[in-house]
């Protein structure tokens, strides 16, 4: 059933305890179709669309650049960081909401993380000429993001014709995971080292929007190390 304005905490309650929070355990990702309904996700898509033509997205930003290595062969995608508080991003802001109330629930349920906080959204647009991102791990070095979410907003997609394909390689596993960029579906995943993955070329245009949820005390850690490292180096620069 599709997860409209009128959607009820217990219907989200039961979605995230019967179906994402087992699916996270058992196997590391979980993907959920018909979320915002035809009508919701439609307005989403628009407002992404809407960014797209104006010019708002632009080249995605390498972690470390690779000596010799053009960045579109290892990720050539275009994107811009939104809150979902700018004008025109109402129905971001309103699917950012319901990804918020769903994480709430399953966050309890998922061991030892304490999730409070998460990233802002990355709206992104692969933009048909065989752009993907080569496999990767969002977060290899304990950077606090603990669950990567990410919602599909392409309609009529064919993954023979178009590609396009997320491919997850679920650590010490002998399967790989190929989840296709379907309109309205929310894919979530373990954002660590248990799940690298990889984006499959695409030939058509193809929009996300992705928010990473962070533990609160890894993502301490992070900052904390971040913070000393550029004391030292400041240190380092003025001796």
């Amino acid at each position: 059933m599709p997860f409209i304005e009128h959607v009820s905490d217990a219907d989200l309650e039961c979605l995230a305890l019967e179906r994402i929070v087992p699916a996270l355990l058992a196997h590391g990702f979980c993907y959920v179709d018909d979320v915002l309904g035809e009508l919701a996700g439609g307005v989403v898509l628009e407002q992404v669309k809407d960014m797209h033509r104006s010019g708002a997205l632009q080249d995605g930003r390498l972690a470390g650049s690779v000596r010799g290595v053009h960045r579109r062969r290892i990720r050539g995608d275009k994107i811009a960081w939104v809150s979902g508080a700018e004008r025109g991003c109402e129905a971001i802001n309103f699917l950012l909401n319901l990804i918020d109330k769903l994480i709430s629930v399953c966050a309890s349920r998922l061991g030892c993380k304490k999730i409070r906080e998460r990233s802002k959204a990355m709206v992104a647009c692969y933009p048909g000429n065989g752009a993907g991102y080569v496999k990767h791990v969002d977060n290899p070095n304990h950077d606090g993001r603990c669950i990567t979410c990410i919602y599909y907003l392409n309609k009529n997609w064919d993954a023979k014709e178009h590609g396009g394909i997320l491919r997850i390689f679920p650590e010490g596993k002998s399967y790989v995971a190929d989840i296709k960029p379907l309109f309205d579906r929310l894919l979530l995943f373990w954002s660590d080292r248990r799940n690298p993955h990889e984006v499959q070329p695409s030939y058509a245009t193809r929009y996300a929007i992705t928010v990473w949820y962070f533990d609160s005390e890894e993502r301490a850690e992070a900052k904390k190390r971040f913070r000393d490292s550029t004391a030292r180096q400041q240190e380092s620069s003025s001796s």
